[in-house]
């Protein structure tokens, strides 16, 4: 019914430009398979299209053929009426109006929607010739999430960071880089552009500027426009910052301030003490007695540290050894790349710094990996993991969860089938620890599988439950081994302080998730005979 009124309509709107409307029920059929719901309507705001995934994103509306004809405003009411939206926590006739003023000409900035279940949609509108409007909706939760914690990430750092979009206007900073311009939040600063912020901080004169305020300026200005420099900035106060000023791959920039304050201060005192050559000599032989000094002293604690820790049971032992790895490997690729960058100046070629930028970002993807892990095994031990459960499709998220692994298995020429995973089976689970705990098995199953082996997911139903099972014809876990897997930091066919293939949290991870849900996960395998991890959990309804 739909896509006849819109053939119709466009077929009119459109009849000089040779419109084929008998090649629109394949085009109907396209946007039918994407992952975003697309809604057209007319100039009195009438829907007179809507996708399939539309129903699948508002699982409370009818279904989509009795929609048409109904108006913008009266699709927002069904949604709150539908329990979509937190209708207690809004002001419902406020709601309404600020969703509606989307489609007013120019002021179609895109909106995010937070639902009741904890996702977030993000609606993006455009007028059409015809006088009429197209809304996209997408699913925006993951990268809304990722957003929040760089967020928290940069609240807790003690340096002062910044972020400036591809316009030079300021996307993200944290209290410290406001409270260096002089503000009292970072709220009050984000949308101005770099260049008014630096001309308020001249002008009401928060820097020491020796040559000047016109010439430190433009000596400023100068620096941002460049790839990356670096400069220390001292503040009427006294305080002194190293700046770093980077264009990231976007085209926007990333800027931190770290205190520096006592090291020039200890510059100074060294300038001082050079006054005095002999004082100097003295100072400095005193300082390499206390070095020697300090050196026996570490070598002594270093001798007993080691013993001890010979000593230490097999848990704390394998804790300390893969800590080590696991962080000393990503700050280690983080600091040197950037050292290096930084010590050969002009002489990087442009393939060097991507190189060595890729490098870095990979350093850091794997250090906060690694964190979030932690963190997440942390907040399940002391029970303070919340769980939100909503009905997921299973099958679904399998397929989903088979794509972003599709290329990683490619590269070893691994089959990964997941035509075992019918769509339509409902679970009742949290959405990021059961994507997490699929991503996890899968990751698990390529990681140790053998070039042009293969990976199978499966999906099935019984008792009220629902299993999620990931299989692999890989070298497969001795029995005596299946235990010890489990556990954190520990892999099947390795030594304790073996990790080259991860922390070995993944297994751990899973099955402190499974259990949350009040559900269990199963492995099964033999040397030589493939791997086999199943997670049983409650079915939706």
């Amino acid at each position: 019914m739909g896509s006849n009124v819109l053939i119709a309509t466009l077929g009119r709107k459109q009849k000089h430009e040779r419109f084929e409307t008998a090649q629109m029920p394949q085009v109907f059929e396209a946007l039918d398979c994407l992952r975003v719901a697309i809604t057209v309507f007319d100039a009195e705001e009438r829907l007179i299209y809507v996708s399939e995934h539309f129903n699948h994103m508002f699982r409370s509306l009818p279904p989509r053929q009795t929609l048409l004809g109904k108006s913008y405003e009266e699709l927002i009411r069904l949604e709150i009426a539908g329990g979509e939206i937190a209708a207690g926590s809004i002001d419902v006739e406020n709601f309404v109006a600020h969703r509606r003023a989307q489609f007013v000409q120019g002021e179609y900035a895109p909106r995010d929607i937070p639902l009741s279940d904890g996702r977030i949609v993000e609606i993006k509108a455009r007028r059409t010739k015809s006088g009429g409007w197209i809304a996209l909706w997408s699913d925006v939760t993951g990268a809304r999430l990722a957003y929040a914690r760089l967020q928290k990430a940069i609240e807790l750092s003690a340096d002062a960071f910044a972020f400036f979009g591809r316009n030079d206007e300021l996307v993200l900073c944290n209290e410290e880089y406001a409270a260096i311009h002089g503000k009292a939040s970072p709220e009050q600063m984000i949308g101005h552009r770099f260049r008014d912020l630096l001309e308020k901080q001249v002008a009401r004169r928060m820097i020491a500027m020796p040559e000047g305020a016109e010439a430190w300026l433009a000596r400023r200005l100068e620096q941002h426009g460049e790839a990356s420099g670096a400069m220390t900035i001292e503040t009427a106060d006294g305080t002194a910052y190293l700046m770093r000023d980077r264009a990231t791959e976007d085209g926007g920039r990333v800027i931190v301030f770290t205190d520096v304050t006592d090291h020039k201060r200890t510059e100074k005192a060294l300038a001082e003490q050079s006054r005095s050559l002999d004082k100097t000599r003295r100072a400095l032989a005193k300082s390499q007695a206390e070095k020697d000094k300090q050196a026996t002293y570490l070598a002594d604690l270093t001798l007993k540290l080691d013993r001890a820790a010979a000593e230490a049971d097999t848990t704390k032992t394998t804790l300390l050894r893969t800590m080590s790895h696991e962080l000393k490997t990503p700050l280690n690729a983080i600091i040197g790349f950037s050292d290096l960058l930084a010590t050969m100046g002009g002489r990087v070629s442009g393939e060097q710094v991507t190189e060595y930028a890729g490098l870095i970002h990979q350093g850091g993807k794997n250090l906060l990996r690694l964190i979030n892990q932690i963190l997440d095994l942390t907040k399940i031990s002391a029970g303070r993991y919340e769980l939100r459960r909503v009905e997921i499709d299973a099958g679904s998220t399998l397929w989903l969860a088979k794509d972003a692994f599709e290329a990683r298995a490619a590269a070893k020429r691994i089959v990964l089938d997941a035509d075992a995973c019918p769509v339509g089976l409902m679970v009742m689970a949290d959405e990021n620890a059961f994507t997490a705990m699929t991503h996890h098995l899968i990751e698990n199953a390529v990681t140790f599988t053998q070039p042009g082996g293969e990976v199978r997911l499966s999906a099935s139903k019984a008792d009220g439950k629902v299993r999620i099972a990931v299989r692999d014809n890989g070298p497969g876990v001795a029995a005596e081994d299946l235990e010890r897997i489990l556990r954190p930091f520990e892999q099947g066919g390795r030594s304790a302080a073996d990790h080259t293939e991860g922390a070995g949290l993944g297994l751990t991870l899973v099955k402190a998730f499974s259990e949350l849900h009040g559900g269990r996960l199963a492995i099964e395998s033999a040397q030589g005979e493939g791997f086999c991890a199943t997670v049983e959990l409650p079915a939706a309804g």
